[in-house]
């Protein structure tokens, strides 16, 4: 399943092979929360842009078009028509994002629905039942992120909860692999390690989800009200206890230097929703740094948003036009703004793989860990 190649310093280079393909890690997952990228991109296009593993939400195709709806569609793989990877997180964010809407019991979490507010109950087992729906090739346990901060007395019984609920993924999601019906029976539980800010209880409950033997683990809870260095000191903490033989993945992280120093810190996988989010207001990746798009120096720039980006849209269009899509509001403006943000990320894991092939991931980490954090 997981096969690691070469290290330079805690930075990794792997092979991650699952039902649907091989991919080549360090690897950042395109989000398709509702089994489609926001800004109008198709399966065709991620594989276009260099895409390697697609990422959809359990909570929010449980709610539409429902998990039944894609089981009887033959699997979000068939639905999407999308033939590569695909990692479904648990619907256990939700569980953070939708803190008006939610109580969480030791059985589960009872939601209302944040479309019309019926409600919706989903504990380990419906989690692990709406993954196998989806047919997805990771499931992540379902767990509670916490915000940051929080008190610690708080953090140490959700964290306790949280491992009880993962002893019942696992359960559950071997039987689920079992049944002759099944959409994918290979698929693989992930667990997830949580615990705030506060080290000593990450690296109990790293150790203790360890012991579980699970395919890979995930670091979550983070980018949700700390600092980045208290992110990283997190890793840190973490890192040491985490099986090296087992993928490790960081939820919901981050920017370009978010990844290029969680690569140094040991870490294989990411997502995150800022490079479309920030693309469909303009805000554009170069290797250079970030440039906003609505600025007006952009009207009579006939240069493509990045003179060393080969993405589909920099071979065609210009700064200026794609300026005048947002100022038209025009769907465009937003379908190509994030192409090229995807293809940006796509490529940025690809040369840190690179780099990490020829033994110069640490050059390329001074060269462009606080570069790409500017803004031009």
């Amino acid at each position: 399943m997981f096969e690691l190649k070469k290290t330079e310093g805690k930075a990794r280079r792997g092979e991650f092979t699952c039902a649907h393909g091989t991919v080549q890690t360090p690897v950042f997952m395109n989000v398709g929360t509702q089994g489609a990228i926001k800004g109008a991109l198709s399966a065709e296009d991620l594989k276009n842009i260099g895409c390697q593993v697609e990422l959809s939400n359990t909570y929010h195709l449980h709610l539409r078009p429902t998990d039944k709806v894609v089981r009887e569609m033959g699997g979000l793989h068939r639905f999407m028509t999308w033939d590569g990877p695909i990692l479904t997180d648990s619907g256990g964010f939700q569980v953070f994002s939708l803190a008006s809407l939610r109580k969480i019991k030791e059985e589960g979490v009872y939601f209302s629905s944040h479309i019309d507010g019926h409600k919706i109950f989903m504990g380990p087992e419906e989690s692990m039942q709406i993954q196998s729906n989806l047919g997805s090739d990771i499931c992540m346990a379902f767990d509670e992120c916490i915000e940051n901060p929080a008190p610690r007395d708080y953090v140490q019984k959700s964290v306790d909860r949280t491992y009880r609920w993962l002893e019942r993924c696992k359960a559950e999601n071997a039987r689920l692999n079992q049944l002759p019906d099944t959409v994918n029976p290979q698929q693989m539980l992930w667990g997830i390690n949580q615990g705030g800010t506060y080290a000593d209880i990450r690296i109990d409950h790293m150790k203790r989800i360890r012991d579980l033997d699970l395919p890979g683990y995930a670091i979550g809870g983070l980018a949700v009200g700390e600092t980045a260095e208290e992110m990283y000191d997190v890793i840190e903490a973490v890192e040491p206890h985490m099986p090296a033989d087992k993928t490790r993945y960081l939820m919901g992280v981050g920017t370009p230097s978010n990844i290029i120093e969680a690569v140094a810190r040991g870490v294989d996988f990411f997502d995150c929703v800022m490079p479309a989010r920030n693309a469909r207001h303009a805000r554009l990746f170069t290797w250079d740094g970030a440039i906003n798009l609505k600025n007006a120096k952009y009207t009579l720039d006939d240069s493509p948003i990045d003179s060393q980006c080969d993405c589909p849209v920099c071979r065609r269009y210009s700064r200026a036009y794609i300026r005048h899509l947002f100022a038209a509001e025009e769907m465009l403006a937003m379908r190509l703004s994030v192409m090229h943000n995807l293809y940006f990320y796509n490529k940025l894991m690809e040369k840190i793989r690179n780099a990490l092939d020829e033994g110069t991931f640490d050059a390329f980490r001074r060269e462009y860990s606080d570069k790409l954090g500017r803004r031009i």
